[in-house]
């Protein structure tokens, strides 16, 4: 038993190890700059997943909304999780649909969708990518394994490959949700980095 939790624990630390990869950190100053910039035009983030990716998708809106590491005024994000809506649309257009019809129903020019998918594949994630493109949307999509159908569909993408399984993905793809909303913080409100080192 031993040893198959080494290799569980060295197969996460290789997937967050991904993050200090060139791409990794291309990936990360490059959403970070971007959420900030539509922050700044008084846009906001639409963010979709399929389950554990939806729950991803909710961590990271809340952190918005919300407050990260220091009180800030709220930003403005919505996980595309609502439940009456997932249903209504599912038994009424299929499950295919019901991203797409929350961002047609949601989005606005320069808004920006954040897809998390661990596979790529998923139709309603296409679709709400296209329905983001219709609608002039930004797009930034977190991937795994080959990238899949949504491999090269949105404006910024990175690919968290080499695992078999979707937990390493999405725990590479959460520490890095992390990263770039620090960094967002820090690009929006230098002050409060300001203050806490005055305080210390």
């Amino acid at each position: 038993m031993d040893k198959e939790v080494l290799q569980a624990v060295a197969d996460g630390v290789r997937a967050i190890e991904l993050l200090r990869a060139p791409h990794g950190i291309a990936f990360i100053t490059s959403a970070a700059e971007r959420i900030a910039e539509t922050f700044r035009d008084g846009k906001k983030l639409l963010i979709a997943g399929n389950g554990g990716s939806l729950c991803d998708a909710m961590h990271f809106a809340e952190e918005l909304t919300g407050q990260f590491r220091r009180y800030r005024p709220a930003l403005p994000a919505i996980a595309l999780a609502d439940p009456g809506h997932l249903t209504c649309v599912s038994n009424d257009m299929g499950f295919e649909s019901v991203f797409a019809r929350s961002v047609e129903a949601l989005g606005n020019e320069g808004d920006l969708l954040v897809v998390l998918t661990t596979s790529g594949n998923s139709v309603n994630l296409v679709r709400a990518v296209e329905m983001a493109h219709q609608k002039k949307l930004q797009t930034m999509a977190f991937l795994g394994k080959t990238g899949g159908k949504l491999k090269g569909l949105c404006d910024l993408e990175w690919i968290v490959s080499g695992f078999v399984y979707s937990d390493r993905v999405q725990e590479a793809h959460m520490a890095a949700i992390h990263i770039i909303i620090e960094q967002v913080e820090k690009l929006l409100f230098p002050a409060l980095d300001h203050a806490v080192a005055s305080a210390t």
